[in-house]
Parts: structure tokens; C-alpha cells; sequence
């Protein structure tokens, strides 16, 4: 099975331009589902796979383009580095709806599992990555909370050659990029940097970013030690929703700003080392120290008051593994993660409320939060693996226990900042006593596969996940609410999948049903409450297809449906069985490759969303929309190449996200029209 061919949708191009495959595409190697370095159809698992050829290829300037080309993802880009996250599930969004799905580069998770937040993946360093891996459905034995829908990694470039390169980007609407690699193979030491400015389509909106990654490698005569750092800074300037009917279409409209005052500003570092060393011959051990740090400065223009909230986390982490081979077909991998973060959230307002006389006297200046959480994580895990002939077995489970130690600096209660009354009934901002939460959870795992054919298997896993609430779902209340008694959200998954390779066709396939319980989310009171179900079930497909020696094609293609499992009344209408909001049931992306000459090739990429609701009554709907992408990358000598990519080809008017809210109607984050985006490289 170590020669097991990928079975991934989406592979890049050889660097030597030639359209067949190569051997280092067809054996994929990946570290998500089980830490070590396996071949990509060693675990009985959907994972998909996006190489550095291929992120090079498309050019990533959003997470949310690279994301595209995996089936079950639907990342919805907002306005400059922000977006909204799905990954075999509906759009998430609130508070806490990002505990939904792990983001984690190099293996660590970006941020503590108690302090996500919804535009996360902007701190990975992915316009350098190596590769990205994303491992769909719950796996909760490596990863505990969080990993409900799956995870996303970002892999940092580990380039320890004497290689080094440098890259331009220049694209439509003042957008421009640089990039510079090196290395020393005899250090063993390689360093990726980036530096973003993007001027923007919308009036007023901009970012500006900076990201840098060192990797250093070294072998021992007892152990093997990777370490890793990555540095991010951005600073942005956000355009929010326009609002009205269909607004998107309008090309003025489309250009507005409604919220010129918005902005955000982040920080993130992290840094780890990897130990790993054989024991007695027999057993692997690896031990990876971590410590995190962001902070982040924003302004919540979404909100009546618009006031601004300043955060931040400092953490240090321990993940371990050993495994252990009991027999010539038994193996058992065990260890244990344990995680210590403090989180600080302070949220004010500097300028009185605008509005209605209700609003102005229930949302007041000064600080609205106060509050620090010393957040604690440990979580011990094993996982058998039986192997005979062409069988496999997996049993496996992960128990974790997070406590939150929670202090408020504030009053308690809803009332202004210094323990005054609103009037009109009280402010709308309510403030929990200093208090302790624990949240304990057992989660299994049972995996079987079976190699039908050389290169080729089927499986079946069946699986749970869960995550613990958010700080901000517990300590960031409102209105008449003192306390929020929060369970885990826990989801139940049962998944069946094929994948292979022949000469020609590598493919992977997958069905699941997916039933959450405890859902978390705020009801017609403002409170938090958490007894929400849905159910997630879907059909995936990815495939690679060699037509010809100078022709391919990929696909990536999702039919799924996500819908409310609970008899809740919104506006007189009952959801239960409704789609839930921002859920397409139709996704899908197809690219077409053609190696017209020796040094020259082509693509072109059609993507594809499907209709969707826009509020969770099922009264609004988004129309979907259709895009083309046309690519083409010149090798003008061995370390000269020149690519040209033309976004939106058709210049469709487009929204990247459709929403509908009782208060604000029809809103949309508009699409960009027919952009282009060239790129020059050069290796040395």
C-alpha cells in the first residue's frame, strides 16, 4: 500500500511544463490525518490535496481561489483578506460559528480553540505554501475541538536548497505583490516573504500585508528536527455590504462604500519545533512545542453604535504522538495535546450611537466588554490500526477536557460602564460575573478499508466531532441575559468513499451524512442558546482525466444539502426542514489544460455556484453565478517564466456573498468585474 497512486482531484503541472503526469503526483505526500508523512490514499479518509504547482499556477491572491478547487468548499470571500468559511457545510457565520471548522498551518491550529475567529486563515502564510491539505468531515481524533466539518492546513515552504527565486505580481485595480524565496541546503535553512498592496475596485477600501516564514531543518545522528516561524502584519481598510435589491448588478452601486470608517489591523506570530526520533528501533516518537500570539484591532461597522474591538491571545502548546508497532499487522499511535492560552477582548465605543432614540439610549459609550480568559486544553488519544492482506482497521477516540477561567473587569450586568442604568429598558450589552467553565467531551472514531484492485480502495469511516463554545458565545452577551449555560456542539458522521489511480484517471468520491445537535446560536431574545440541530449529507467527486499527451481536465464537483432539523419559529414560519442560509446545494469547478507548445500551456476554469437561500425562512434567494478564468504560463528559459490569468472573463456581475437580514434588507459583497493578474518568476 506505500505505492498507493494519489487519488486527489487537483494536481498542478510538472516544473518542466510537460501535461503528464509525473511520479511525484502520482504518491502524494501528506501529514493532516495522521501527523506523520503517508501517501494520500494511506488513510481511509476524504482529503484533498492543492500542490505548489498548482497554487502557483492559479495565482493566490484570496484563500478563497485556492479553496474553490475542493469539493464540499465554499469559502465566501468579503471585502480585502476577510471571508467567510464552509466546508461540507452552510456559510458559517456569527460569533462563534468559525469553531466549526480547524484552520492550522504546519499542523498547529491558528488560533486556541476557544478564540477563533471567522477570517483566520488571512494569518497563514498560504501564498507561499508548499501545499494546502484539507481533511472534510469530523476527525477528532488528532485535533479535538473545532475539527467539526474538517480542517484546512496550510503547509509553509520548506525550500533548504541553495535554490532561490523572486516573483512579481502585478494586477488590475492597484493590485501588486511581491515574493522572494531562498535557502541554504547546507544551513538547512529556507525563507519565504511576501508583501501585498491591493488599492481595490470598492472607494475607500485597501490592504496592505506582510508575511514571512523560516524553516530550519536538521538531521541528527538520533533525531530529526524541523522548526518554523511565521510573522504576519496587515493593515486594511474594509468596504462592507452595499444593500438593495439586486444592488450587485448596479456597476455604480457596486463601487460603494457604506462604511468608509471600517478597518482592521492584525498581528500574528507563531512559532514550533519538531523532535522526532525512532525508539528501541520500533516505535516513533515526535514532540512538537508551539507558541502563538495575535492581536487585532477592528471596527465593528455591522453593528448599531459601530464601536471597536480590540483582541488578543498568547499561548503555548505541546502535541505528541508515538507509534508503536505491537505485531507485524497491529499498530497502535497514542499521545497527548495539552494547550495553555490567554485571551483578552476589550469591545468600545468612542462616539455616541446613531439611530433610532431606542438605540441611542440603550447603546452608550465606553466599554462595552472588558474581560480576559485563561483557557486550559488537554486531551489524551490512541488509535488502533489493523492490517492484513487488503484490510484495514482503525478504532479510535480522543477525550478532552478545556477549562475557561473567565475574569470581568467591568459591572455586572447590562448596564453602561460605570454601573449606571440605560433607560428604556437597559443597555443592550450584558456583562456575566467572573466565573469558571468546563467542557469535557469523548469523541470516536471507526474506519475500515479495502484495496479492491492495485491502486485502488474503498472505505467507510464513521466519526464524531464537537467544539466548545467560544468566549465570545459566553462572555459577550446581550440584553436581558446573565449567563449562558452552553453545551458542546457535537455532530455524529458516517462517510463512504472510493479512490485510485489508473495511467490516465486519478479520482477520488465520497457520500456522508453528517447530524449536528446543540447547536449554538442566538434566538428572537438575544440569547445564546444551544439547542439548534441540522443535518449535513452530500455527494463529492474529484477527478483528473489525461485526454491526450497535450490534454487534461480537473473537476471538482459538490451536491449537497444542508438543512434545519428543529422546530424554531422565525418571523411566524416554522425552519424546520428548511435549507439552511447561504447553503448552495450545486457547487462545482472544472479546469481545461492544454499544452499548446514545449514552454507553453493553457487553462481555462469554469466555476460554478448554485442558487441559495439567504435567510433561514426560506423568503430570499441569491441566483448563483457562473465564472470564467482564462490562464496561460510562458517558460521563456529555464529560470525566466512569464503567467498572464484573466479573472472573471465574461465580466459578470456577480456577488461573492448574498445575505438578507430583517434590518439592513438585501446585501451583497459585490464580485469584482473582468480583472487580470500577471506574474514574472525568476529561479537562480
Amino acid at each position: 500500500m506505500k505505492k498507493l497512486v494519489s487519488a486527489l482531484a487537483v494536481l498542478g503541472f510538472a516544473p518542466q511544463l510537460s501535461i503528464a503526469a509525473s511520479s511525484n503526483e502520482l504518491e502524494t505526500i501528506t501529514t493532516t490525518a495522521s501527523r506523520l508523512a503517508v501517501t494520500s490514499t494511506e488513510n481511509p479518509v476524504s482529503l484533498s490535496v492543492l500542490s505548489e504547482v498548482q497554487l502557483e499556477d492559479i495565482g493566490v491572491t484570496h484563500i478563497e481561489r485556492a479553496l474553490r478547487l475542493v469539493a464540499g468548499a465554499n469559502m465566501q470571500h468579503g471585502n480585502g483578506q476577510e471571508y467567510l468559511p464552509a466546508l461540507r457545510s452552510q456559510v458559517l457565520s456569527g460569533a462563534g460559528a468559525c469553531g466549526g471548522l480547524l484552520t492550522a498551518e504546519d499542523g498547529i491550529a491558528l488560533r486556541a480553540a476557544g478564540f477563533c475567529n471567522i477570517n483566520e486563515l488571512f494569518e497563514s502564510h498560504f501564498e507561499a505554501a508548499k501545499r494546502i491539505e484539507v481533511l472534510k468531515g469530523p476527525n477528532s481524533v488528532l485535533y479535538g475541538s473545532n475539527a467539526i466539518h474538517g480542517v484546512v492546513n496550510v503547509i509553509t515552504s520548506d525550500t533548504t536548497s541553495d535554490e532561490a527565486r523572486i516573483g512579481l505580481d502585478i494586477g488590475s485595480y492597484g493590485y501588486s505583490r511581491a515574493r522572494m524565496q531562498a535557502g541554504s541546503e547546507s544551513l538547512g535553512l529556507g525563507s519565504a516573504l511576501t508583501i501585498t498592496k491591493d488599492t481595490g475596485y470598492r472607494d475607500g477600501e485597501g490592504v496592505e500585508q506582510q508575511k514571512l516564514s523560516l524553516k530550519h531543518k536538521h538531521q541528527g545522528q538520533f533525531a530529526s528536527v524541523v522548526s518554523g516561524m511565521t510573522y504576519t502584519h496587515l493593515d486594511q481598510q474594509t468596504a462592507g455590504y452595499i444593500t438593495g435589491a439586486d444592488s450587485y448588478k448596479d456597476e455604480t452601486l457596486a463601487k460603494q462604500n457604506e462604511n468608509p470608517e471600517a478597518f482592521r489591523k492584525a498581528s500574528s506570530f507563531r512559532a514550533w519545533s519538531e523532535v522526532s526520533w525512532l525508539w528501541n528501533n520500533t516505535d516513533t516518537v515526535l514532540l512538537k512545542p508551539y507558541l502563538r500570539w495575535q492581536e487585532m484591532e477592528f471596527v465593528k461597522h455591522f453593528l448599531p453604535g459601530k464601536p471597536f474591538e480590540e483582541n488578543g491571545q498568547t499561548g503555548v502548546g505541546l502535541q505528541t504522538l508515538v507509534q508503536s508497532e505491537l505485531s507485524t499487522n497491529i499498530q497502535l499511535d497514542w499521545g497527548l495535546d495539552a494547550e495553555y492560552t490567554q485571551g483578552e477582548m476589550l469591545q468600545y465605543q468612542p462616539t455616541p450611537t446613531q439611530g433610532s432614540p431606542f438605540l441611542q439610549a440603550t447603546i452608550p459609550t465606553g466599554r462595552h466588554y472588558d474581560y480576559e480568559v485563561d483557557a486550559r486544553q488537554i486531551a489524551p488519544f490512541a488509535k488502533f490500526i489493523w492490517q492484513q492482506d487488503n484490510w484495514l482497521l482503525e478504532l479510535g477516540g480522543r477525550y478532552e477536557s478545556m477549562r475557561y477561567d473567565y475574569h470581568n473587569f467591568l459591572p455586572v450586568g447590562r448596564t453602561k460602564e460605570d454601573g449606571s442604568e440605560c433607560s428604556k429598558g437597559g443597555c443592550r450589552y450584558s456583562r456575566p460575573a467572573s466565573d469558571i467553565d468546563r467542557f469535557d467531551y469523548f469523541s470516536p472514531k471507526f474506519a475500515i478499508r479495502y484495496a479492491f484492485a492495485q491502486s485502488h480502495i474503498a472505505y467507510a469511516n464513521i466519526s464524531s466531532g464537537y467544539r466548545a463554545p467560544q468566549a465570545a458565545e459566553l462572555y459577550q452577551l446581550q440584553r436581558a441575559q446573565r449567563k449562558a449555560s452552553l453545551k458542546e456542539e457535537n455532530a455524529n458522521n458516517i462517510e463512504f468513499g472510493v479512490k485510485g489511480s489508473t495511467e490516465k484517471l486519478t479520482y477520488q468520491a465520497a457520500v456522508y451524512v453528517m447530524e449536528k445537535e446543540n447547536l449554538i446560536f442566538r434566538d428572537s431574545d438575544f440569547f445564546y442558546i444551544n439547542n439548534g440541530r441540522s443535518k449535513h449529507a452530500g455527494m463529492e467527486l474529484e477527478l483528473r482525466y489525461q485526454l491526450s499527451s497535450n490534454w487534461k481536465i480537473d473537476l471538482a464537483a459538490t451536491h449537497a444539502k444542508h438543512t434545519f432539523e428543529q422546530n424554531s419559529i422565525l418571523n411566524g414560519i416554522n425552519i424546520n426542514g428548511n435549507d439552511l442560509d447561504s447553503a448552495p446545494r450545486h457547487l462545482a469547478n472544472v479546469q481545461l489544460h492544454w499544452q499548446a507548445l514545449e514552454n507553453l500551456r493553457w487553462s481555462l476554469a469554469w466555476h460554478h455556484v448554485g442558487d441559495y437561500f439567504t435567510d433561514p425562512e426560506n423568503q430570499h434567494r441569491y441566483a448563483g453565478h457562473d465564472l470564467l478564468t482564462l490562464r496561460g504560463r510562458w517558460q521563456i528559459s529555464p529560470q525566466l517564466a512569464l503567467t498572464m490569468r484573466v479573472k472573471n472573463l465574461t465580466n459578470t456581475r456577480y456577488a461573492e456573498r448574498a445575505d438578507y437580514t430583517s434590518f439592513s434588507g438585501e446585501r451583497y459583497f459585490p464580485g469584482r468585474p473582468r480583472n487580470v493578474l500577471v506574474s514574472l518568476d525568476y529561479r537562480w
